[in-house]
């Protein structure tokens, strides 16, 4: 099942995708799920499912705006360095435990729309990222049992504003203007991805590709950053673990290689779908 956020005729709702239409699950749910983030509080997906094949797919997707796929997440947990190559090209020493830091949710947009340069920088980069959805809460959860909290899995670009980022030790300044992530299409629940199953991650800028890995080269797989962020904090239906990027990153390229007005970007995660922005100035 593809489940997303969208705007329709100046309205916020949310569904489920059916080929190129989306059913409609707030007004489905007669108004008791009125977001996704709200419908992963409520139970499990098969419900969703189930819902989902009640009514019909009635409104057409080209006729919406996309929303990031969780509006309104609890946190936004994102992990650096947890690609090798990544690493390397960074020159990080391997540290024994994953390199957090946090989004807010104010800082994102959805597929399609723009992504923006702010008016304090020049140096915009992207980074392609596969992001997983928390659909189960819980709190200090074994690896063993990771998966059974996964909701689902979405394209995300943890576009970093390079210049604001290394002004301290801390990340959080460039990690966070207005609109400089994007987070879409759509999720693609659990169920449509085997646990532990590769998934493939392609950046491309202007349709060349400039990262590229699959998630059998992340330094601390799913399960272990599920585990390690809840043994300090309870996580959330809602949650999103942005799993890092892999390497390739604009500012260690030489010439660096930043986005500018104009560019398009694209993060396609194998088998689940193609984000795809725009870079406007602000």
């Amino acid at each position: 099942m593809k489940l997303l956020s969208y705007s329709f005729q100046g309205s916020r709702s949310w569904g489920a995708l059916v080929d190129d239409r989306i059913v409609d699950l707030q007004a489905a749910s007669g108004g008791r799920l009125p977001t996704l983030r709200s419908a992963l509080s409520s139970g499990s997906l098969a419900e969703l499912e189930r819902l989902a094949a009640s009514r019909e797919a009635s409104i057409a997707l080209a006729e919406t705006v996309l929303l990031p796929v969780v509006p309104d997440p609890p946190r936004i947990f994102c992990v650096g360095l947890n690609y090798e190559e990544h690493r390397v090209e960074a020159k990080r020493e391997r540290t024994g435990h994953p390199t957090l830091f946090l989004r807010v949710g104010a800082s994102q947009v959805g597929h399609g729309q723009a992504i923006v340069l702010p008016k304090e920088s020049g140096a915009l980069d992207y980074e392609g990222e596969i992001a997983v959805v928390i659909g189960r809460p819980g709190r200090r959860i074994s690896e063993a049992d990771a998966w059974e909290h996964v909701a689902g899995y979405a394209p995300y670009n943890d576009g970093s504003v390079r210049d604001w980022q290394s002004h301290t030790t801390q990340w959080t300044p460039g990690k966070n203007f207005p609109a400089t992530g994007a987070f879409g299409p759509w999720m693609v629940t659990r169920g449509e991805v085997s646990d532990g199953q590769a998934l493939s991650l392609t950046t491309r800028l202007n349709g060349q590709t400039v990262q590229h890995a699959t998630t059998e080269q992340l330094i601390f797989p799913i399960p272990r950053l599920i585990s390690y962020i809840s043994s300090f904090t309870g996580l959330e239906p809602g949650d999103v673990i942005v799993t890092g990027t892999p390497g390739g990153v604009g500012f260690k390229r030489q010439p660096p290689l930043f986005m500018r007005p104009g560019d398009v970007v694209e993060v396609e995660v194998g088998g689940v779908a193609t984000l795809v922005n725009e870079v406007r100035a602000e």
